[in-house]
């Protein structure tokens, strides 16, 4: 969605590919990559609500524990490079978690961190913080799990924990997911949120949704839809959950200004497209629509324009997305 402006927009695309060259293949924002840091740092939010606030990064202490603490936000903002035997698209945990997860209403980690153990519909089981990484790789990243313990889930699970120092152990603190939208005064409509989409979303994300990369692969902007983007298991694919985050951070900079209306249409049009297959898939679209997405909330298995959601088979094998030049 659109940020700042358009003369912002212009200069985060003349910049980004130069920045992003510039910068060191194995420290991401860490050092204060210019494009990737002003992204994930919007402006303002209308509608946050959280008082706490995480301490600020150079409060991350200088011993072997805060090592792994930067190692987890080298993680979150730079996921396919940082974590590249686990991802199988261009997207980065902060490309929903704004501010490096420091963000209210903005699925931030401190809110997320103090939530857990919780049981999950999804899994119909008590999940860990861990186990609710784990899914974020699989689904969102449209990658593959970790195991349980993994340097990587580790590094991240300290990550969160130090964001959330001195926040209270409540699954209701408030400033965390996204600020729930009431119903929609008028059904969801693919039409207008087409419009809605052209006005104010491809300017970043693209008329194709597939996002914008750096010079060196990673999203600059998200892709929304097609074979780089999240998977059809992932929480973004509910319609419900698509609008609330759009309505809240959307266009980027300028959260709040699209209306309740606004932000159900175009999550509708933004989940009415292809994308990577639910990795719960069987072999039948109808039994896995049945099993997992059986609500008006989930566009998967239903047809849009002749072609049915979902219907493109099985998962593809898992592959890296960005070349690993890792750490």
């Amino acid at each position: 969605m659109r940020a700042y402006s358009d003369r912002r927009v212009a200069e985060v695309k003349q910049s980004a590919p130069a920045a992003a060259a510039s910068a060191p293949q194995d420290a991401g924002d860490l050092v204060g990559d210019p494009p990737r840091a002003d992204l994930a740092a919007p402006a303002r939010l209308a509608g946050a609500r959280a008082a706490f606030q995480p301490p600020p990064e150079s409060e991350i202490p200088n011993d072997d524990f805060g090592e792994v603490i930067r190692r987890g936000r080298e993680i979150f903002v730079d996921t396919p490079r940082a974590a590249a035997g686990y991802v199988g698209n261009s997207l980065r945990c902060v490309s929903c978690h704004l501010d490096a997860g420091r963000l209210a209403d903005s699925s931030p980690m401190w809110a997320a961190y103090v939530s857990y153990p919780a049981y999950r519909s999804k899994t119909r089981s008590v999940s860990s913080f861990q186990q609710r990484l784990q899914g974020c790789f699989e689904y969102s990243m449209n990658g593959k799990a970790p195991p349980l313990g993994a340097p990587e889930l580790a590094a991240l699970e300290s990550y969160a924990y130090w964001l959330a120092s001195g926040a209270t152990l409540d699954p209701n603190l408030p400033g965390r997911g996204y600020p729930k939208l009431a119903a929609p005064a008028q059904a969801p409509d693919h039409g207008r949120g087409k419009q809605v989409y052209a006005e104010n979303c491809a300017v970043c994300h693209g008329a194709d949704g597939a996002g914008q990369r750096g010079a060196d692969g990673s999203a600059v902007f998200p892709p929304l839809w097609g074979p780089d983007s999240f998977n059809w298991g992932a929480g973004m694919g509910r319609i419900s959950n698509a609008a609330a985050f759009i309505r809240a951070n959307m266009p980027l900079g300028l959260g709040g200004t699209l209306t309740d209306q606004q932000a159900w249409d175009v999550a509708l049009y933004m989940n009415s497209h292809e994308r990577p297959q639910d990795p719960r898939y069987k072999g039948s679209v109808e039994a896995t629509r049945q099993a997992f997405h059986d609500t008006d909330d989930s566009m998967y298995g239903r047809e849009v324009f002749g072609k049915t959601l979902g219907a493109s088979g099985p998962p593809k094998p898992f592959r890296p997305s960005i070349a690993t030049a890792s750490r």
